[in-house]
């Protein structure tokens, strides 16, 4: 095969984009410069190649607006509640069972994973950092302890998989046009993989510092001498008993919980499937109309002006979580000849850059589908360093068709153990510069010790669930 100036062009873009990833800087800049580069070199001209720079996020803003969408509506609901107190009284009940260090460690992990699986955990962090942190604490469980619980869950396992809203499944497999479905189902279990590995070590590790419950384990870590009630009244505002309040603490996890076995049902009984976009749409109609609800019941004179604040500040939040990825998903999907022919505006016959770079460089590659796994595992990795965790997904979900279709593995895993590299690295558990930094505050422990102590557990988690991908998808 014949490449031109815009394949290496495209090449020399991805090259400066992962370099520029590890040296933990902003790639916004060289994703627009190197989609201008190619698009101009493709086109040879300098006004189809601005038009086509422009174009590129515009493709990916348009197929992935569902996912801001969704992030908007659930940050909106989780702002509803807070206003009303019932964010607050949904975790309360779990403090009565936080008896010692080492169950309050598991109860962190599992309240932590399933909270995160519906808000994502950058909203949940808050919300387990001031109410079961420090009834771990005081149980006996360290600080850091409690720090790495909630990340390995939250910011690891739940955000790796992101099965119920599955933004990161989507990502993961748009670029090569693979089934969401499937790469939801496979990031599922091998983040399943991960985090049992990772949490496992993790607690082999601390077993030890765990000591017996006690309040001067609070009183230190506050460093006020404050008991536990005063600790949390300084942390939020106080809890209503209102029982409208207690009523929305039950009724938002029950809908959730029967909208999630529904979708679980259609799954498993063979009737039509609720995965991907319309499943992240049921879940999002059902914030929806909690949301109004929540707000109605309490404010329902100022329903109408509130509704619209929480959804305006959910989109506020959906695009300065999730802004970053356009420009660089745009660089990404001209490597993919059906989002290429958006992009450069054509009717048919747009290259498929990154297939033909890798087709031409076949006989470089190992024919080992385990040397391609763990390479794309190491990509992903390297594109988690710039913090994020998302914004490479577009880079190994590219990866993920051209390479499973030259080694001999299927597509949707190579896709799904990138998008477990990507997330457990840059979607907060081994770098400092990530949402781990909010964790490490609710826990009061240094960020980098925090990294320092999960890494090893991430890394052979990570190791553990691509060689499970090898040997059994």
């Amino acid at each position: 095969m014949t490449l031109t100036l815009a394949h290496w062009f495209y090449l020399a873009g991805t090259i400066v984009i992962i370099l520029t990833m590890l040296l933990r800087k902003n790639v916004v800049i060289p994703a627009i410069l190197s989609t201008l580069f190619v698009a101009y070199f493709y086109t040879e001209s300098l006004n189809a190649a601005l038009q086509s720079t422009f174009r590129a996020s515009l493709v990916a803003a348009s197929s992935l607006f569902d996912i801001f969408l969704i992030i908007a509506v659930m940050t909106a609901l989780l702002r509803s509640l807070r206003d009303i107190g019932a964010d607050r009284k949904m975790i309360v009940p779990f403090q009565k069972v936080m008896v010692n260090g080492h169950i309050s460690y598991f109860i962190l992990i599992i309240v932590t994973y399933v909270i995160s699986l519906f808000f994502w955990p950058t909203p949940a962090v808050p919300l387990i950092g001031a109410i079961l942190i420090p009834a771990a604490i005081r149980a006996g469980l360290p600080p850091l302890g409690a720090g790495i619980a909630v990340a390995l869950a939250g910011q690891g396992m739940a955000l790796s998989s992101d099965y119920v809203i599955q933004i990161a499944p989507t990502l993961s497999a748009s670029p090569s046009n693979l089934d969401v479905s499937t790469v939801a189902d496979k990031g599922l279990v091998l983040s399943l993989v991960t985090g049992i590995v990772a949490i496992a070590l993790a607690y082999f590790f601390i077993r030890r510092q765990i000591l017996h419950p006690d309040d001067r384990h609070l009183q230190a870590w506050e460093k006020e001498g404050a008991d536990k009630e005063n600790v949390e009244n300084a942390q939020q505002p106080p809890i209503k008993d209102d029982n409208k309040s207690k009523l929305f603490a039950v009724i938002v996890p029950v809908a959730f919980l029967i909208v999630i076995s529904f979708m679980a049902y259609t799954k498993f009984s063979g009737t039509a499937e609720l995965e991907g976009g319309a499943g992240a749409a049921l879940i999002g109609g059902t914030a929806l109309i909690l949301l109004i609800a929540a707000t109605c019941t309490f404010k329902v004179k100022e329903a109408l002006e509130l509704v619209s604040h929480h959804i305006i500040e959910g989109l506020i939040f959906a695009f300065k979580a999730m802004g970053i990825v356009l420009p660089i998903a745009g660089f990404f999907f001209l490597g993919n000849d059906e989002t290429a022919v958006k992009i450069f505006a054509m009717e048919e016959g747009a290259p498929a850059f990154l297939f033909d770079l890798i087709l031409a460089g076949e006989s470089f590659i190992p024919s080992q589908g385990v040397l391609a796994a763990f390479g794309v595992l190491i990509i992903g990795m390297i594109t988690g360093l710039d913090g994020s965790g998302f914004s490479g997904l577009p880079l190994t979900g590219a990866l993920a068709g051209p390479l499973g279709a030259t080694m001999g593995i299927d597509a949707t895993t190579l896709a799904a153990i990138g998008q477990m590299g990507a997330i457990w690295v840059g979607g907060g558990t081994l770098v400092a510069w990530s949402s781990l930094v909010a964790v490490a505050g609710f826990a009061k422990v240094p960020v980098l010790e925090l990294v320092r102590k999960s890494f090893v557990p991430v890394v052979v988690g990570l190791i553990a669930s691509t060689i499970f991908a090898v040997l059994f998808f």
